[in-house]
């Protein structure tokens, strides 16, 4: 299946990202990346964004889990009728996914990019699956969703 192919190209690519972080850069070296934009920064990340939740790394590794299941379903079921909406279901899969292999082989998540412009928490290839694929599945939830499914909003108020 296509989608289950794209979250395992992200997936590999997040931890390939993740392997080459934990072997050239040492834990909270900085490199430059681009500058004034972007930075790399060797991160282990036993807590979710702003390292919320950092003494409970099993409840986020239960929730990546019970997602990943629950995405995968949806996923083999074809429970969207377009190609975005399973496309960005993926995509969110593959951040989970990538996520959880960290959280269970090393107890964190490798996280290393750092934006330099703002303040805002060092985040990796599987954060940004996550959010992307998160964001464009709700941009079709609201705005084509209900029009594919033949459920046009002004029939349901009749």
């Amino acid at each position: 299946m296509l989608y289950f192919f794209l979250a395992a190209v992200l997936v590999a690519a997040d931890q390939i990202v993740k392997a080459l972080v934990r072997l050239y850069i040492p834990v909270g070296a900085q490199l430059p990346f681009l500058p004034h934009v972007l930075g790399l920064t060797y991160a282990q990340n036993t807590g979710a964004a702003f390292s919320i939740f950092h003494q409970h790394t099993w409840i986020l590794t239960l929730t990546s889990l019970v997602v990943s299941v629950l995405l995968v379903v949806l996923l083999a079921r074809r429970t969207f009728p377009q190609r975005w909406a399973m496309c960005s279901l993926a995509v969110v899969l593959a951040g989970a996914v990538g996520n959880l292999i960290d959280r269970v082989i090393f107890g964190y998540v490798t996280d290393m990019f750092q934006t330099l412009f703002i303040t805002f928490p060092i985040f990796n290839v599987a954060d940004i699956c996550i959010v992307c694929g998160g964001i464009s599945f709700v941009v079709y939830y609201l705005f084509f969703g209900e029009k594919e499914d033949g459920h046009d909003s002004a029939d349901s108020h009749r």
